[in-house]
């Protein structure tokens, strides 16, 4: 894909809401370099997987250590996320995403150039805030540059762009470890930067700040980054002791903390009223979050399961695996496609729908069970994942102002990365009821199968109620459509959800 395939320019879109409209900006140059970054953010958590090994006999890492270089990406790209979006409505998304866009390529460039793990992993917390730098403000300028009928094909197209650098990830990381060694996973992403950084400069003139002059919410800031720290930390170490624990509960209590401050600030981090009154956002939130929490534990699980128990080596269990992320990358742009000609949620309530039968299969997967299961499930949440993804972000950011999109924006992310956390934490869980902390070996299988079908139905479980929520949701647009139509006929003002 080049910009010269989506030629077009939109007129009237990138103004910000508080000065005059800037130059044209090609629609084609934003959803290029939008789907550029958004294959580059995946790309540097499954190629940098695939090379830990490598990474850690060369510099000497202990097996925590090891666990951190990802830990870390991931924890820093959470507790930016929604801060870097608001940062962008106030101070201009175009300026963060280009700041994100630099700090993420040079911090990738050191990344190769690294002596130590602890340079490894510093580095790789300052990646992970560009990469939020990146992820939240260029969704929010695709947003305001592509009109509301031609949205759900271009968040399609790049979600397509996100799944090829899932799917990608494993190979190309595995190929250039072995052939060329680890630093080169990390410099193989420097010429995509710099053609983004290039054509920003070039093709984006423009400039979005929704929420020009607003004060920024430090103190709701340090709040959710603290609470995002010690989710992360406790979740990814349950098995270790009650301090974990205790982790957990001061990350969840910090979250209620942090919705308390914001409910109580003139122009905070989340606009809390966007979850108390806006259902349609509310529920689409938390149908992504359940979504994510429930299919994002199932790869860890069958990847461990063809290699331990159908006795596949890693090469042929991956080339297995990536059935699933390339059914998912060919489905997003129709399914971002279908909610711009249909209601955005109902096609996400099907993928969801689909999801939680492709779990509910997987749950009777056991030792003497074929292959073509195996198949069976990753085709059903191939499809069922992207029939949702699109959709639902496009019913996400459909459902706010344009003041919020940035915020929206972030959301989108943040709870892909909190949705992947809990189904860590189910994981954990199960492993330490049915396994005791033992490793997975041909004498633990039977703890390893009762560990993998009990997580598997609560993730089915789990998938079914977000079913519920899917369908409440259209059911309440549908009852906030009519309420404003009642109320424009008696001429009283009404809300989104239709309250007059």
């Amino acid at each position: 894909m080049s910009p010269a395939s989506f030629p077009f320019r939109t007129p009237g879109h990138g103004a910000s809401a508080s000065g005059p409209a800037p130059a044209p900006v090609s629609r084609g140059a934003v959803l290029f370099v939008v789907s550029t970054s958004m294959v580059l953010m995946p790309l540097m958590m499954s190629a940098v997987g695939v090379s830990l090994p490598a990474i850690g006999r060369d510099l000497a890492a202990t097996a925590m250590q090891v666990g951190l270089v990802e830990t870390t990406y991931v924890m820093a790209l959470s507790v930016f996320l929604l801060i870097m979006g608001r940062l962008g409505d106030i101070f201009g998304r175009r300026r963060l995403f280009l700041a994100g866009l630099v700090l993420f390529t040079t911090i990738t460039a050191v990344l190769s150039l690294s002596q130590s793990i602890r340079m490894v992993i510093g580095l790789r917390f300052l990646q992970g805030m560009g990469a939020a730098m990146i992820v939240a403000n260029s969704f929010a300028i695709m947003l305001e540059v592509f009109p509301r009928e031609e949205r759900g094909r271009a968040i399609g197209i790049v979600s397509a762009a996100a799944y090829a650098g899932i799917s990608c990830g494993p190979l190309i990381g595995g190929f250039l470890t072995t052939h060329f060694g680890w630093r080169w996973v990390f410099l193989m992403v420097l010429p995509f930067g710099i053609s983004a950084l290039l054509l920003v400069f070039t093709r984006l003139r423009g400039e979005w700040r929704s929420a020009r002059g607003e004060p920024f919410d430090l103190r709701g800031s340090l709040v959710y980054a603290g609470a995002i720290v010690l989710l992360t930390l406790g979740s990814s170490h349950l098995d270790e002791g009650s301090w974990a624990w205790a982790a957990l509960a001061g990350g969840l209590a910090c979250g209620g903390l942090f919705l308390w401050l914001e409910s109580r600030t003139p122009f905070p981090l989340l606009e809390v009223t966007l979850l108390s009154r806006n259902r349609l956002f509310t529920l689409s939130c938390l149908s992504a979050l359940i979504n994510y929490a429930s299919t994002f534990g199932v790869l860890f699980f069958l990847g461990l399961y063809l290699q331990y128990v159908r006795g596949l080596t890693p090469s042929d269990a991956g080339l297995l695996m990536i059935i699933q992320p390339v059914i998912q990358m060919v489905l997003s742009p129709i399914g971002g496609r279908l909610a711009d000609r249909f209601p955005a949620e109902r096609v996400a309530t099907v993928g969801m729908v689909l999801c939680a039968v492709g779990l509910g299969v997987a749950a009777f997967i056991g030792q003497d069970t074929s292959t073509a299961l195996t198949v069976v499930v990753l085709v059903l949440l191939g499809v069922g994942y992207g029939l949702f993804a699109s959709p639902n972000a496009s019913a996400i950011v459909g459902s706010v102002e344009p003041r919020h999109l940035g915020v929206a924006s972030g959301m989108t992310s943040t709870m892909r990365t909190l949705g992947m956390m809990a189904s860590m934490i189910v994981v954990t869980i199960v492993f330490s009821v049915f396994m005791g902390g033992q490793p997975v070996s041909a004498a633990t299988l039977p703890g390893f199968l009762s560990s993998m079908r009990t997580a598997l139905w609560t993730f089915c479980a789990l998938c079914a109620v977000g079913v519920l929520l899917s369908v409440g949701r259209v059911k309440s647009k549908g009852r906030g459509q009519a309420a404003r139509t009642d109320a424009a006929r008696n001429g009283a003002p009404a809300d989104a959800d239709g309250n007059s």
